[in-house]
């Protein structure tokens, strides 16, 4: 999971630009207390959280109706974007995620978990 918002809790002139990290990383081991030195994205599916919601004085995190949800295949970001360290909202819409709300959410990642997205 990944999550972004347009306002954030500090001054702003102007929205937060959409963006998420994607990063490969290595990972850990916590049985030997050590580093993979493979690097790479070890989901099998991203949810893309973005708290839409542009009005601070109604703001509320907690409600899930100010929340859409992107969900993505790591295969397609790993096809489509290998290297990549972040994306932003435009360009991972043209990966063509699964586009809910909350209550589609679970749906939608089980269809990309059996790639039937």
């Amino acid at each position: 999971m990944k999550s972004t918002a347009y306002l954030q809790s500090w001054a702003q002139t102007e929205l937060s630009e959409i963006k998420f990290r994607i990063a490969p990383a290595s990972g850990w081991d916590a049985k030997t207390g050590t580093t993979s030195a493979e690097v790479l994205r070890r989901s099998d599916v991203y949810v893309f959280c973005l708290l839409h919601h542009q009005d601070k004085q109604t703001l509320d995190p907690l409600d899930l109706g100010q929340w859409t949800f992107y969900v993505l295949p790591t295969r397609v970001l790993d096809e489509q974007c290998p290297g990549q360290k972040s994306i932003r909202l435009s360009s991972l819409k043209r990966l063509d995620p699964l586009e809910t709300d909350f209550t589609g959410l679970q749906k939608a990642v089980a269809a990309c978990a059996e790639g039937t997205r």
